[in-house]
């Protein structure tokens, strides 16, 4: 097994793997370099040995125009462990860059930096670039963008007290119109807590500048000082479309934001991979001993997207492209009616990545209880292709 990418899903995909006894390497230009992304997910989200990972918890709440219990505890996690836990599976790691892969009879040949590998499967975890697969960003994305800092647990109370962690606030506290941006104020240890500036989806993608001053005018609002030293910056794609047969071939799998697992209504990503990982790996293992390699990564092809996967996938698609046709002055008051949802609806549109049944009742359930103005944005939504990704011929 060939896995390219050194982030949270590359390594969680190598070290399952591994652990089955597969001979894994796992390839990245840097492979040191350390994780600076702050990385959440609802804490039952999480793989169970994932707990020792765990940094900061909080009480999930929300404020679309008025605050919401979410019933579920929010938990960012302590990338430094999550990485030794990882890394301690017998993974040989390669520093170097996937130049190229082409199918041979047994596997893939793999192009490295000075010199090359045969693998049965080649895992392209290198991100929303898909830089194995090599498929070309098409114009007009939407993408998730962020601007966030580190400050006392005490100079935040005003905005998330001690114990919580606000998913998202789009109280105007900024002074701006124009398309909404909410903030996501989380622990990420017992003292310290990041606040970040976050524009959900907007396509192309909010620029950074905006976002910098909005999230300097809100601490100004709460009379929180900007403190000096490093700020969060973020950009990434949320409807990258699903790599099709052209864009993969053979024993060429992508995983991870490659995939893409993001989430196209919240940006999240890595829970999912972490609780993918496994099946991955054993897909794989078992079509390697009954059908060799083009077997194994049909196999983990089809665990990443299988039929009830790839239908909750356009789904959700659909509600992104729904919220991006909102009028901005609209967006929070659409975020009160879904945040009103009983808990096993809201539960199941952000976390059932294969709950068809559940991601299209929370879809149903909200399609009642919005008014007039909103169920007809909806519709508008459902009805827009953008919201269908692309198949593969195996899909």
């Amino acid at each position: 097994m060939l896995v390219a990418g050194g982030g949270p899903a590359g390594w969680a995909v190598a070290a399952a793997c591994a652990r089955l006894g597969l001979d894994t390497e796992l390839v990245d230009p840097a492979p040191d370099r350390p994780w600076r992304a702050t990385y959440g997910a609802w804490r039952e989200e999480l793989p169970a040995d994932a707990d020792a990972a765990v940094a900061a918890t909080g009480r999930g709440e929300a404020i679309g125009t008025t605050r919401h219990l979410l019933g579920w505890e929010y938990a960012v996690l302590d990338n430094a462990a999550l990485r030794a836990g990882l890394a301690a599976a017998p993974v040989r790691v390669v520093k170097g860059r996937v130049r190229g892969a082409r199918p041979s009879s047994d596997g893939v040949v793999v192009d490295l930096d000075g010199g090359g590998r045969r693998a049965a499967v080649l895992l392209d975890a290198t991100g929303a670039a898909r830089s194995v697969l090599g498929v070309t960003a098409r114009r007009g994305v939407a993408e998730q963008t962020a601007v966030g800092v580190l400050v006392d647990t005490d100079a935040a109370r005003d905005l998330v007290a001690p114990g919580s962690a606000l998913f998202m606030d789009w109280r105007p506290h900024h002074g701006e119109t124009g398309w909404p941006t909410f903030l996501y104020a989380v622990p990420v240890t017992s003292d310290r807590v990041l606040l970040e500036e976050t524009s959900l989806a907007h396509r192309p993608g909010l620029g950074l500048s905006v976002l910098r001053r909005r999230l300097h005018a809100r601490l100004a609002y709460h009379r929180i000082a900007v403190p000096p030293g490093e700020e969060e910056r973020v950009r990434f794609p949320v409807d990258r479309p699903l790599p099709t047969r052209r864009d993969w071939y053979g024993p060429v799998v992508p995983f991870g934001a490659a995939s893409p697992l993001v989430h196209p209504a919240t940006g999240y990503s890595v829970a999912t991979a972490l609780r993918l990982a496994p099946r991955v790996a054993t897909a794989v293992h078992d079509a390697l001993s009954r059908g060799g390699a083009a077997a194994a990564a049909t196999a983990a092809w089809r665990t990443v997207w299988s039929p009830a996967a790839l239908a909750v996938h356009t789904l959700r698609r659909r509600s992104l492209e729904s919220l991006l046709r909102f009028p901005p002055e609209l967006v929070p008051a659409f975020f009160d009616v879904f945040l009103a949802l009983p808990q096993r609806h809201r539960w199941a549109y952000l976390t059932g990545r294969e709950d068809v049944q559940g991601s299209a009742a929370a879809m149903g359930a909200l399609f009642t209880a919005a008014p007039w103005w909103l169920r007809g944005r909806l519709v508008l939504g459902a009805l827009d292709p953008r919201g269908s990704p692309a198949l593969g011929d195996d899909s």
